[in-house]
């Protein structure tokens, strides 16, 4: 028995560097996202809740993790005035994201990429739905629990027509 132990334990130490490397934010992901949104501009300011989903691919580098994403999203952000109403509507993001690993199964990271952001305005004449460009910058926490991880993050948009948008979110989601 004891010609049998030394070798698993001699096993079992050599293995353990392999499991402290196994990569909590590494590979494809989806998530669901609900949370505040928020658009200001001339003016004006819509609030709401937004929801929606996304996709993406992390690459784990030690304690750095680097990743690429995509992401559509809705919101509910509507005002409406005595002859006239503004509201959002979908909203398109690719982008990427840097991370770092401050324990571990939780992420600290930055967000920037290109979006497309609708907004709709509706008057007596009609409805006219704009397709505004502009740049997104987040940052947020994720936490890994095993192949699902929670996350919750804000980001700041700043979009064509000197409007910007402010937004908080939680995501669940599963890696694969």
């Amino acid at each position: 028995m004891r010609s049998f132990i030394a070798p698993v334990i001699a096993l079992m130490a050599s293995a353990t560097p392999a499991f402290a490397q196994d990569s909590t934010f590494q590979g494809p992901r989806v998530e669901a996202l609900a949370g505040w949104d928020n658009v200001k501009g001339n003016g004006t300011s819509l609030s709401g809740f937004t929801y929606g989903g996304a996709a993406g691919y992390d690459l784990q580098l030690e304690k750095t993790v680097l990743g690429i994403e995509g992401e559509v999203t809705g919101s509910t952000a509507k005002k409406t005035f005595d002859d006239f109403s503004s509201s959002t509507g979908r909203d398109l993001y690719v982008g990427g994201r840097i991370g770092y690993i401050v324990a571990p199964a939780t992420l600290l990271y930055g967000k920037v990429g290109y979006d497309n952001s609708r907004v709709v305005e509706r008057s007596e004449e009609g409805r006219l739905a704009k397709n505004l460009d502009g740049l997104r910058l987040g940052a947020g926490v994720e936490h890994s629990f095993g192949k699902y991880y929670g996350k919750l993050e804000y980001r700041y948009t700043n979009l064509t027509q000197n409007l910007v948008r402010h937004q908080v979110l939680a995501g669940l989601g599963v890696r694969f």
